[in-house]
């Protein structure tokens, strides 16, 4: 999942009340031990093609030797007989609070085509700050210190975050605010919820999804608006089932193909 193919909202004022209430909401999705995995699908003319994975981790573990965290990773790669299309290498990696999500360190190395970033965050709980440093195209590491907005995540925490949201409290077309940091800056940001809808993956296997849009930043893949779709499972688990969106060269496409070490059992499948 690239940095620059990020999921971008914009805050609107009357949903600062509902965004506080969000922020202040524990994990019930997941627990350590969860491994999710994907296929990439690329659109190549009329033919959709199996061109690379994602995978998504959850491990326990202990930040700056003391603060029980878990240490988040997730890993986006290209087939290596497909890298010609656009070769992508991705990791994220970040250590958030066990309670409420909210980051301590992260991580971000970027290999798209040839574009090649490193993200490296510090937040500071203290003072209410960010300490930033990022290098792009193998340049010198530019360091930076930002304010720290109250209820703001990194990308990647943020993912798991938004799995908690309780989409009961919201109606089609209302949109759901989130704060999140990206590329060394703090923005206000929303998704668009859309309803429940059944969807089926590659697989034949069909579950009760809840279904949004997520507005998009330009980048190197992806260009700005709402082409992004994205449907989870209706259960506890809120596991993301099919992502789809549009890009500059075709369409993409990641399809969830199984899970691992899952907080609850998997009640969105539709098996008869």
């Amino acid at each position: 999942m690239s940095g620059k193919a990020i999921i971008i909202f914009l805050i609107l004022a009357p949903f600062v009340t509902k965004l506080k209430a969000q922020c202040t909401d524990t994990n019930i999705a997941f627990k350590s031990g969860e491994k999710v995995y994907y296929h990439a699908y690329y659109n190549w003319g009329f033919i959709w093609v199996n061109a690379g994975d994602v995978k998504f981790l959850v491990d326990k573990a202990t930040y700056d030797g003391q603060e029980p965290a878990y240490l988040l990773r997730a890993y986006g790669r290209t087939y290596s007989s497909y890298d010609f299309l656009f070769k992508v290498r991705d990791t994220f990696e970040v250590y958030v609070d066990t309670m409420n999500l909210k980051p301590y360190e992260f991580y971000r190395v970027t290999n798209e085509g040839s574009t090649h970033t490193h993200h490296h965050y510090i937040f500071d709980r203290e003072n209410k700050t960010i300490h930033t440093s990022i290098s792009k195209d193998n340049g010198p590491y530019k360091n930076s210190v930002i304010p720290w907005p109250d209820c703001s995540f990194d990308l990647l925490s943020m993912v798991y975050k938004a799995r908690n949201i309780d989409f009961d409290k919201y109606k089609p077309g209302d949109k759901i605010p989130i704060n999140m940091v990206l590329d060394g800056k703090t923005y206000n940001l929303y998704i668009r919820y859309k309803g429940r809808e059944k969807k089926k993956n590659r697989d034949g296997r069909k579950f009760n999804c809840l279904k949004f849009s997520p507005l998009l930043v330009d980048g190197t893949i992806f260009t700005s608006g709402e082409g992004m779709t994205v449907w989870v499972t209706d259960d506890k688990n809120r596991i993301p089932i099919i992502v789809e969106a549009k890009i500059l060269i075709g369409s993409v496409k990641a399809v969830f193909i199984g899970a691992e070490g899952l907080r609850h059992p998997i009640e969105a499948e539709i098996t008869k």
